[in-house]
């Protein structure tokens, strides 16, 4: 006999949180300094939609503005709570953690942070924000926002920064328990995206590349078939394949729409659209749906990588326990012994260099 949906619902959700607690609570420990962890990193170029996709999946708004909003990598850990609990936030950077409990301090607090690692002006900075959001209407699912690819340096900006941000960009997306997750307007030529481009350098079979497409309602007349057959993923094809999205516009911002109300509109635009319709229909659409795609893509990469990371932790645990077994436990009494304690550390230490 079939389980009711809530029962399944409730079972599912019991198997996802434990899943990404384990790797949120390693990341927290330090440990991704010597291994790679499961991730989602979100790369996009410029203007992309990136913000809103990100704004849309969180329920916060985050930095706006013209040329880099995103200026450090930014960890979102979205956790959903049950129904009818409140909403919470922490923000945590350079070994200060501060709650937030209002969702509408969580973009100033953001831009603090940025402001202390990256300076007050355009610059980026390679230390990790780690944003974290409790509430009944995120999925559950951690996201590292990167810095957009810009192409021109502004003013008040290093003339390297373009390449400033696609090796930051490259250290994230090169690792092989990353799921790149590209988001692309669909007002270009997808094959001209940078962000697809660099995905496709480090994942050639797109094995781990989950593409958005946003902006549905900018394409260009005549171009919608064309449209729907990258979301089918029939054009570039990637393993894990394509939603298309339509987030909060500027206008729709300006006019201070709120989140829940542009996820009514995106669902609305879908359902009376011509030829996107039958997107929805199929199951290529709105952000509900990518978030559950992205919740069940990063479970189903971590429970792929457990037994990886157990051997490895194993590897690095026993080394750690021979360095110590090297250099001795008791505590030096007379200044001979301290001596050669010291020349025990050093080429503990030397050793552990070389190799």
């Amino acid at each position: 006999k079939a389980q009711p949906y809530n029962s399944l619902k409730q079972e599912f959700d019991h198997q996802i949180r434990p899943c990404i607690d384990l790797i949120d609570s390693l990341r927290a420990l330090g440990v991704e300094k010597d291994l790679s962890l499961p991730a989602i990193a979100v790369i996009g170029d410029q203007s992309s939609g990136k913000s809103s996709v990100l704004e849309a999946l969180s329920g916060v708004c985050l930095p706006r503005g013209s040329g880099i909003v995103t200026r450090c990598p930014l960890e979102l850990k979205l956790k959903k709570s049950p129904e009818g609990s409140r909403w919470y936030g922490k923000i945590s950077y350079q070994n200060q953690m501060e709650e937030i409990l209002n969702s509408a301090e969580v973009e100033n607090e953001v831009r603090k942070a940025q402001n202390l690692i990256a300076g007050e002006g355009k610059g980026i900075g390679d230390e990790l924000i780690t944003l974290e959001v409790v509430s009944p209407n995120v999925p559950d699912v951690t996201l590292i926002d990167l810095p957009g690819i810009a192409r021109v340096a502004l003013p008040e900006q290093p003339p390297d920064i373009e390449q400033q941000i696609k090796q930051m960009i490259m250290k994230y997306i090169t690792r092989q328990e990353t799921i790149n997750l590209v988001v692309i307007p669909s007002n270009v030529d997808i094959a001209t995206t940078e962000a697809l481009q660099m995905a496709k350098q480090v994942d050639p079979n797109g094995e781990r590349t989950v593409g958005i497409l946003t902006k549905p309602d900018l394409v260009d007349k005549g171009t919608e078939n064309e449209i729907a057959g990258v979301v089918r993923n029939r054009v570039y094809i990637l393993n894990k394949g394509y939603t298309i999205v339509k987030c909060r516009g500027q206008s729709e911002i300006m006019n201070r729409v709120s989140l829940e109300d542009a996820t009514n509109n995106e669902r609305a635009f879908f359902e009376n659209h011509q030829f996107f319709r039958v997107l929805l229909d199929e199951g290529y659409a709105t952000i509900p749906t990518l978030a559950v795609k992205l919740t069940t893509e990063l479970v189903q990469h971590i429970i792929r990588a457990l037994p990886f990371l157990e051997n490895q932790i194993r590897i690095k645990l026993k080394e750690a326990q021979d360095g110590l077994n090297d250099i001795g436990t008791k505590v030096p009494e007379t200044d001979k012994q301290r001596l050669h304690f010291l020349i025990k550390v050093r080429d503990v230490t030397l050793s552990s260099i070389i190799n």
